[in-house]
């Protein structure tokens, strides 16, 4: 038995279907301690979207460290931290118009939704927030309370209140849907919270993910986004978008929300903002609402990541000029024209996605699992999500060569066509 079986937590989940000793990585691959290398769709769920060991990023924490920069200081000043939020306003908010405040709590992104949670039921003095089925929003429980998936909330031993969920976009999740699909269900929420007799209350906040990742890439229009903004605004509820899975560059513009006409009260953002893979969250805050703050009155004791701010720093740099985000939209053009022949093929599959980011619907678990171990067997790292796991989920680093990326469709491809074959 390895140390793994014998003394890790029952809890572990990825080294179940990845069953190998990874020693080394560089930007898409991924090495194992015997030498087999791997193509990486995954990226850390979302944490690697510039790459495994980036070189920038590396190079400049060893500096930091070889010169003595602080590592931890809690929410004390910082050189690094500093420097991280000069370039955030910088490169990300003012180019926006977006006036918001910058809260690090840490270090990861159920913190972010915890603590937006918490504030907008400060700033409105209201209990529920209104959440989506298919949302996947954290594991700590009042984040779980949000998440929608029966088998993460059945792990709570607590009743997950204060959250009610709506469905989200359409229905049912589809590719290339009727850009009004869904608006008739947020008049009917409307209609709901406007009758007096309904029971039900005005929420403290609406809370959605612009592409649910982990709930099977389910992708909102633009059209379903600004119909609930609009409701939020006129419920006077604050509008929480959780960025922390499709921010950062993900969609081809560094937020998931940049081209959807809609402006968030708050913004929770973790994974790829650290950008080597170091921890770090936070929350985009709205200054009329973060003045409702009290100095101290949330805390984390990791709210001080240095070292992640100083590759975030880094991170940032991509989006000083669209190449990255070019390449991103090129990539999704690459992904489409390989993967559009096998749903031409078996009209039971569906793609949808955006920028880097795509979910395969195999429209069976077991299917889609049986895909995932024939992958990992044939070198190619992807993971499963949605109802039942159905959806293989590609997630690569934004920074993946080309060729990688054929590579890894080429396997993907394949994997696919021996599963078919084998339930044929």
């Amino acid at each position: 038995m390895t140390i793994f079986e014998q003394r890790e937590s029952n809890i572990r989940a990825y080294s179940r279907v990845y069953p190998v000793t990874f020693k080394s990585a560089k930007n898409a691959r991924q090495t194992d301690e015997n030498g087999k290398v791997y193509i990486d769709f995954f990226a850390g769920a979302g944490v690697l979207n510039f790459g495994h060991n980036n070189a920038n990023m590396i190079a400049a924490m060893i500096d930091y460290m070889q010169n003595d920069g602080v590592l931890h200081s809690l929410d004390m000043q910082t050189t690094a931290k500093a420097e991280f939020m000069q370039t955030f306003e910088e490169v990300i908010l003012k180019p926006r118009n977006m006036p918001h405040k910058i809260q690090f709590m840490g270090p990861t992104g159920t913190n972010a939704v915890e603590a937006a949670m918490k504030l907008a039921r400060r700033a409105t003095g209201r209990q529920e927030i209104l959440a989506f089925s298919k949302g996947f929003h954290g594991m700590t429980l009042g984040a779980l309370a949000a998440t929608a998936n029966a088998y993460f909330r059945n792990a709570a031993g607590v009743p997950l209140n204060h959250v009610r969920h709506e469905a989200f976009g359409c229905s049912t999740p589809c590719a290339g849907c009727n850009q009004g699909c869904g608006l008739e269900n947020i008049d009917h929420i409307r209609a709901r919270y406007k009758d007096p007799s309904s029971g039900l209350e005005a929420p403290a906040a609406i809370l959605l993910e612009t592409i649910q990742a982990e709930g099977g890439v389910n992708v909102a229009s633009k059209q379903w986004l600004q119909g609930i903004a609009a409701l939020a605004k006129e419920l006077g509820a604050l509008l929480i978008v959780d960025e922390i899975q499709v921010g950062c560059g993900r969609t081809g513009s560094y937020f998931s929300f940049d081209d959807m006409g809609i402006s968030p009260d708050i913004v929770c953002m973790a994974k790829g903002i650290g950008g080597v893979g170091t921890p770090m969250a936070m929350n985009l805050v709205h200054p009329d609402i973060d003045k409702l703050w009290s100095p101290g009155e949330h805390t984390g004791t990791f709210r001080g990541q240095n070292l992640s701010f100083v590759a975030g720093k880094v991170a940032l740099d991509y989006f000083r000029h669209g190449d990255l985000m070019e390449n991103v939209k090129k990539k999704h053009d690459v992904v489409e024209q390989h993967l559009m022949p096998l749903l031409h093929a078996d009209k039971s599959l569906q793609l949808r996605g955006k920028g880097l980011i795509f979910g395969l619907d195999m429209g069976d678990g077991e299917r889609a699992a049986a895909v995932v171990s024939e992958c990992f067997n044939k070198g190619l790292i992807i993971a499963a999500c949605g109802t039942g796991g159905r959806v293989l989920k590609i997630i690569p680093p934004l920074t993946i060569p080309v060729s990688d990326l054929i590579e890894g469709l080429d396997t993907l491809i394949s994997a696919i066509n021996s599963v078919m074959e084998e339930a044929a």
